[in-house]
């Protein structure tokens, strides 16, 4: 699974890479919940939780139905 989230990250990443920030893949948990890091400018980003529950883990669960949750660390 893990590599079917890496894959489905870099298509998300060309997009908050267009607004200097970036996402890293720290885990993907047994039950599904994947583990990022926000880097960039989206570290310290108002908007940052809305980017990571409205974008990240709604894509994320789309192109890998096990995803879970998604949560940052």
């Amino acid at each position: 699974m893990k590599e079917k989230v890496e894959a489905a990250l870099g298509k998300i990443r060309p997009s908050l890479r267009a607004d200097g920030g970036d996402v890293e893949l720290v885990e993907v948990t047994p039950d599904g919940i994947v583990k990022v890091k926000l880097t960039g400018a989206c570290r310290g980003c108002p908007m940052s939780e809305m980017t990571l529950k409205m974008g990240i883990e709604r894509a994320l669960k789309q192109e890998v139905p096990e995803v879970t949750e998604v949560v940052s660390v």
